[in-house]
């Protein structure tokens, strides 16, 4: 490898420096390892022996070797590594920290990804967009259990290369048997999770050792030097560019009505005007029609190119739609299973409603109950109801409709997935599609001539959903049965839904952990749909002590149908009535997961109707629902 300093070309030729820089692969790799094997000291030498670090580093680095009055690379090596050390100690490097260099032969982007177990998130973060990753090993240690996870979600998350830097040789006197003791340990492991082919490396960081040349200190070894391998090495760039055409639409673009243009990066293939697409998750069929890029409209446009294409029909097609070839189009399904990585500190609650972002696609998904979670140690399948920080676990995964998708290891694009908390909009985990489940093409939705607007036509009402929420002895099912008297005075068709109730049949299989509470108020949303379906005015009382179940109700129903009513009474006056006794239980430790006690409850934040017990009485709380809900009544034809 023969490296360079820019200097002489940009201030000869910037033209030609940039069309040189222009023309060049990129490869992305992560550094990934143990704590305190050697990440930051490697990119360190990686930077200083490209002889490419950005201009304000190389100037820095002049800047302080004239300062401390001293000449040559060992004083300015050292600058930098103490660099990459401070930023270490501030806790900067517990996120992935990005760095770009470039050789001769082609541009680089390195992620230098923490060692500490608990940041696992951010080393999957890193190696999301990864060609390659360097796996480092402490020749002293060997194989530790981070070399052991970071490897398996490195072949997780699909980085077809992998190079074992096995580091600080200089400490070890470069000794051959203990590098090649280290090599045949990994191999053992690598070959157990998949893994079948590596690159083994013995460097030292520090000293340089077959870094960017052969060392003289390992004769014994033959293989190549770390940035060499880097250079060269396929990329999976080749690989997208020989599949089928993929363009998830990213936004639409119509200035005016003689032209409207979908813009996005093509994932994969390629695309010329004249092409016969296909428009997903709908099915529609068309031709592109042009292909607009930088400067005008192309001829032709591949993987990896931002384009506009315009169409040569007017189809339905919007952000989140994928553009693909028509005679192998990616497939379309709201089930999937899916190996997820569980990100937050809060543990992972099956049931409960998460933004699912894949690509440009955005869609409400639910995650089932973990069918196992993986020992990274053992590879054993263990047996757990949720996954928690960290946690790598294969479960079911069920979207509000049909996404184009493709599984992870054929794609990233379309087959790589984040979970976002829709109350916090924190991202709370990363997945991979594996396949849709079978059931996801076998059941259909039956069409029928009797349709809910029949239904409600047949009542003279419009279906309502009343849902009334607040701690245990607010008084919910004492006022909800009072306007369901009223209803049922003036005629109007109803059913009650109360929560002790439905306990008894069923949800008695469901305790009171939240992943069960959620589990509760999916299954009653789901039935009250049916009833609001059949034209009635459906009115709940359950505690529902978090947001998101409540909102993922609302999003079953049409706007409009669904009346969230907030029974506002505080824990002291609640607590002083315990008509049933569950306070003192709670109070005693004879019931966990109570609500208000030991299990919070999430209030309304923008109710329909507030009820203050305190200031109204249930008779009269009753009177005014009912008023505002008749208020609110839509005319049915």
């Amino acid at each position: 490898m023969t490296s360079y300093r820019p200097d002489a070309l940009i201030a000869s030729d910037i033209s030609a420096y940039l069309q040189l820089h222009q023309n060049k692969s990129l490869l992305r790799f992560i550094t990934c390892g143990s704590v305190d094997d050697g990440k930051s000291t490697l990119i360190g030498r990686l930077l200083y022996d490209s002889k490419m670090i950005f201009e304000d580093q190389l100037a820095s680095l002049e800047a302080d070797s004239k300062r401390v009055g001293t000449q040559g690379g060992e004083i300015d090596f050292a600058l930098l590594v103490d660099g990459l050390a401070a930023e270490r100690e501030q806790g900067i490097t517990i996120d992935v920290a990005y760095r770009f260099f470039a050789t001769e032969k082609r541009k680089f982007i390195v992620a230098d990804t923490p060692g500490h177990e608990q940041y696992t998130r951010n080393m999957v973060t890193g190696a999301s967009t990864a060609d390659l990753a360097v796996i480092l090993i402490d020749a002293r240690k060997g194989v530790l259990t981070q070399t052991r996870r970071h490897s398996y979600l490195s072949h997780l998350l699909g980085i077809r290369h992998i190079v074992l830097a096995v580091n600080k040789m200089d400490l070890i006197g470069y000794d051959q048997a203990a590098y090649d003791a280290i090599v045949a340990d990994y191999r053992v492991f690598a070959e157990s999770i998949g893994i079948t082919a590596f690159t083994p490396i013995p460097i030292s960081g520090f000293k340089g050792d077959n870094i960017t040349g052969p060392s003289a200190n390992t004769p014994w070894y033959a293989g190549p030097a770390l940035l060499e391998h880097l250079e060269t090495v396929a990329l999976d760039a080749d690989a997208d560019a020989a599949r089928p055409f993929r363009l998830p639409v990213q936004w639409v673009n119509r200035p005016n009505l003689d032209f409207r243009g979908f813009a996005g990066m093509i994932a994969s293939g390629s695309v010329k005007p004249g092409d016969k697409v296909r428009i997903l998750p709908s099915g529609q069929t068309t031709q592109v029609a042009r292909i607009v890029g930088f400067g005008g409209d192309r001829a032709e446009a591949v993987a990896g190119e931002s384009v506009m294409i315009t169409l040569a029909d007017e189809v339905d097609c919007s952000r989140g739609d994928v553009i693909a070839t028509a005679d192998a189009p990616p497939q379309v399904a709201d089930q999937f299973q899916a190996t997820i990585v569980w990100m937050d500190q809060a543990e992972m609650l099956p049931g409960r409603a998460y933004w699912l972002k894949l690509g440009t696609q955005t869609v409400s998904a639910t995650v089932q109950p973990p069918r196992h979670a993986i020992c990274v140690n053992t590879m054993a399948e263990l047996s757990v109801k949720t996954l928690g920080l960290n946690d790598i676990g294969v479960a079911e995964v069920y979207t509000d409709r049909g996404i184009a998708f493709e599984a992870y290891a054929d794609s990233k694009d379309l087959g790589g997935f984040i979970l976002i908390d829709k109350a916090t909009n924190a991202t709370v985990a990363a997945g991979m599609l594996n396949f849709s489940l079978r059931r996801a093409q076998n059941v259909h939705w039956q069409a029928v001539e009797i349709n809910r607007e029949a239904h409600a036509r047949q009542k003279h009402q419009a279906p309502r959903l009343l849902w009334f929420t607040g701690l245990s002895g607010s008084g919910k099912s004492t006022i909800a049965n009072m306007v369901e008297k009223r209803l049922h005075a003036i005629g109007k068709h109803s059913f009650l839904l109360d929560g002790d109730n439905v306990r008894h049949g069923l949800n008695k299989d469901l305790g009171f952990t939240d992943a069960d509470r959620i589990e509760n108020i999916r299954r009653v949303g789901e039935v009250a749909k049916l009833m609001t379906d059949a034209g009635l005015i459906v009115l709940t009382a359950f505690i529902s002590p978090f947001r998101a179940e409540r909102e993922l109700v609302r999003a079953m129903l049409p706007e409009g149908e669904f009346f969230e009513i907030f029974v506002d009474t505080s824990l002291e006056v609640a607590e002083a009535r315990d008509v049933k006794g569950l306070y003192k239980k709670a109070r005693d430790g004879q019931i966990a997961h109570f609500t208000g006690i030991s299990s919070p409850y999430e209030a309304p934040e923008r109710p329909e109707i507030r009820v203050d017990t305190t200031k109204e009485t249930p008779e009269e709380a009753a009177e005014r629902i009912v008023e505002t809900i008749m208020g609110t009544w839509s005319p049915v034809i």
